[in-house]
């Protein structure tokens, strides 16, 4: 959800940036037709036009940082493009305010009114575009906190599974030596059987041996009586 809101924010920054170009080009082409105070007066609003469109891309590059990697990478070339348009828009801007400089001021007088008007008109469009500028910024911020928490209780919960795993390591480790000590003393237990079972083997050996001896030692005496 982050991810969406941050683009719906960039893109509501681009649509600021494409309103603003959208005037500081018809400044800039007013003041083809323009002579004087009030050439001057449309290339200053128009310069300070410039400045804020600086600050919406900043802002726009701001919020890149916000967003995952494959909606950063396709937004980044948009920006380069709206950069490299506002340069062209300065470079326009520079060639206008020098021929302004030299060109003779014939209608300063006749348009100082109309000037004075344009100004306002462009004070108080700024105004409202910086108060919802500031409304962005505090929108922003709040993102930011929000997603510093998020990164905090993500940093605790983290410790806390590496705490489990911890133990569990320590409890099978536990249980590894407890199985190594079991299977060493079934092989003591196997190998004591096994001595076992031969000298069983062995005693019933010695066993059928004795009982052959006492037959043969009984038929022995039986025979010398009977041949006696």
């Amino acid at each position: 959800m982050d991810s969406a809101g941050g683009s719906e924010l960039f893109e509501s920054y681009e649509q600021d940036y494409e309103a603003i170009k959208v005037s500081i080009r018809e400044r800039l082409n007013a003041s083809g037709s323009e002579v004087g105070e009030v050439k001057k007066q449309t290339l200053r609003a128009a310069d300070r036009e410039i400045d804020e469109a600086n600050e919406i891309l900043h802002q726009m590059e701001m919020e890149l940082l916000n967003l995952p990697q494959g909606s950063r990478t396709r937004l980044q070339a948009r920006l380069r493009g709206h950069k490299t348009e506002l340069e062209r828009l300065k470079q326009t801007l520079k060639r206008a305010q020098s021929t302004s400089r030299s060109t003779a001021d014939r209608d300063e007088l006749l348009g100082g009114a109309s000037g004075g008007i344009d100004l306002d008109t462009a004070s108080m469009d700024q105004r409202t575009r910086l108060l919802n500028g500031t409304d962005r910024l505090a929108e922003s911020s709040r993102r930011l906190q929000d997603s510093h928490k998020i990164a905090l209780e993500t940093e605790s919960l983290g410790a806390g599974i590496l705490s489990d795993l911890r133990g569990q390591r320590e409890q099978i480790i536990h249980t590894r030596n407890t199985l190594l000590e079991a299977d060493s003393n079934i092989d003591k237990a196997s190998r004591t059987l096994k001595g076992m079972a031969r000298r069983m083997a062995t005693n019933k050996l010695i066993t059928a041996s004795i009982i052959a001896v006492l037959v043969f030692l009984i038929l022995f005496v039986i025979y010398r009586k009977i041949v006696s």
